[in-house]
């Protein structure tokens, strides 16, 4: 139980916005989680939608990281951190989001919609997925809930919506433990 106190400490303690956009990390983790719960999403994606960019909690400073130019590989950082509390099923599209965003930046559609700053993240990200890293990609076990995950974290970065609180995830995360 120590890690979800932990977790929600971060989510109440971190007020730096996300990179380059004008919500909190916790705001927009939060959002992304909310698009899971209206899409009628399981609770299994919801949960990954709201840890989906703990990484960011982890790194030292992200913002840092993007005016160098580097990719802090917040999706691997954690991946690696909540693997050892959450099942698989959490953590999995939490590891492939970014992946997800690279291939479905191949949709000009999809790409246009993509902020400035997720434009940036994505070419310090290795850009869009070749071909064959598509391909394979689509092969993965959790592709489709990475999909449906990063889906939800591009439209998550709105400033005028009623939020709900880390609080009322509690629940949900202590459910999913290992």
């Amino acid at each position: 139980m120590q890690v979800i106190d932990k977790i929600i400490l971060n989510f109440t303690s971190n007020k730096s916005l996300y990179i380059g956009e004008k919500v909190t990390m916790s705001e927009h983790m939060i959002q992304t989680a909310m698009l899971a719960e209206k899409a009628k999403c399981d609770d299994n994606l919801i949960c990954s939608s709201l840890l989906h960019d703990y990484g960011h909690f982890i790194l030292e400073n992200p913002d840092e990281l993007v005016e160098l130019n580097i990719d802090g590989q917040h999706e691997n950082i954690g991946y690696e951190y909540l693997k050892s509390f959450f099942k698989k099923e959490i953590v999995e599209p939490i590891k492939y989001h970014v992946l997800a965003k690279r291939y479905l930046a191949n949709d000009k559609k999809y790409f246009d919609l993509l902020s400035e700053a997720s434009k940036t993240s994505l070419e310090l990200q290795g850009g869009v997925l070749s071909r064959e890293e598509s391909v394979k990609f689509e092969a993965q076990e959790y592709f489709k809930p990475s999909i449906l995950l990063r889906k939800f974290d591009e439209a998550a970065k709105k400033t005028d919506i009623k939020m709900k609180s880390i609080h009322d995830y509690k629940k949900l995360l202590t459910s999913k433990l290992i």
